[in-house]
């Protein structure tokens, strides 16, 4: 096909990251879906003649060159990287230890980094390329039980913000998905982590919280299938958005977050403006 499109998906084994690799193929491209377990991922996605699977942990920064020089071994190229592979680490700031707020840091933030930094050089020598990295609405606003997690999401918001004018001259596109409240398997027990409650002024609300998000675990309203071929729709545009909402509950979000943020500006705007150096 002379439209076919290369694309390499991170965390496509299960959840989202499957359902993109599922849209892509129907759609006529070739897809390249890493995960951890290789054969997790062949037995999710089946047998297509266009589909590579490959390892990788988004954390080891081998792997992700290996499978980066894979992919173009077998297809001579990358269009397309999707940074989706994630988890979550949830509970109250000070009930999560150090240990799991930087594991959740290196999944989410410098995951993404590691795979992009090793396809990078060949979007380069492209000339072409789009990098599309699955945010969150908590990377736009953050909430109860979410610290560890929206700051990894704030913090790939920053990168990839920043990276966009960084590669723009080479003809490589930047997108961010920020996707609702899905029907994936973030909330189950193999993708979330919950801080064992330990401080007693937080007692009342830990476990109540934490009953709370497991309870919403397949009750999600957003279909994570339709969001894998807007996904695909979207980047198989000639200009993709830098941004989209992913769901009605995600539109919401942006509309809040833009009005407060404009709230916030206009709310001590004279003293904010009296700040420069006097002549």
């Amino acid at each position: 096909m002379s439209n076919q499109k290369i694309w390499f998906i991170t965390g496509a084994g299960r959840g989202l990251g499957a359902d993109i690799a599922k849209a892509a193929l129907a759609a006529g491209h070739a897809v390249v879906a890493t995960g951890r377990d290789p054969k997790k991922v062949a037995a999710a996605l089946g047998e297509h003649d266009d589909l590579l699977c490959l390892p990788l942990d988004v954390t080891r920064i081998g792997d992700a060159e290996a499978a980066a020089a894979a992919a173009v071994a077998r297809f001579g190229r990358v269009d397309v990287l999707v940074n989706n592979a994630g988890n979550f680490y949830a509970g109250f700031f000070e009930e999560l230890s150090p240990e799991q707020v930087r594991l959740q840091i290196e999944t989410l933030l410098f995951g993404p980094m590691n795979v992009t930094r090793a396809v990078l050089p060949v979007m380069r020598q492209q000339r072409a390329g789009l990098v599309l990295t699955v945010s969150s609405t908590a990377g736009l606003s953050g909430g109860l039980f979410l610290s560890a997690y929206a700051a990894a999401k704030f913090g790939v918001e920053g990168w990839m913000e920043s990276l966009a004018p960084e590669v723009a001259p080479f003809g490589i596109q930047t997108m961010l998905v920020e996707p609702g409240f899905f029907r994936t398997e973030l909330l189950t027990p193999g993708s979330t982590t919950f801080a064992k409650p330990s401080i007693a002024d937080y007692a009342d609300r830990s476990q109540p919280t934490i009953d709370a998000w497991s309870g919403m675990d397949g009750l999600q309203g957003g279909d994570p299938a339709k969001l894998g071929a807007a996904i695909v729709q979207l980047g198989g545009l000639e200009q993709p958005p830098t941004r989209f909402a992913g769901g009605a509950d995600a539109v919401q979000t942006f509309e809040a977050k833009a009005q407060t943020l404009l709230a916030q500006a206009d709310a001590h705007r004279a003293l904010s403006s009296s700040l420069a150096m006097d002549a």
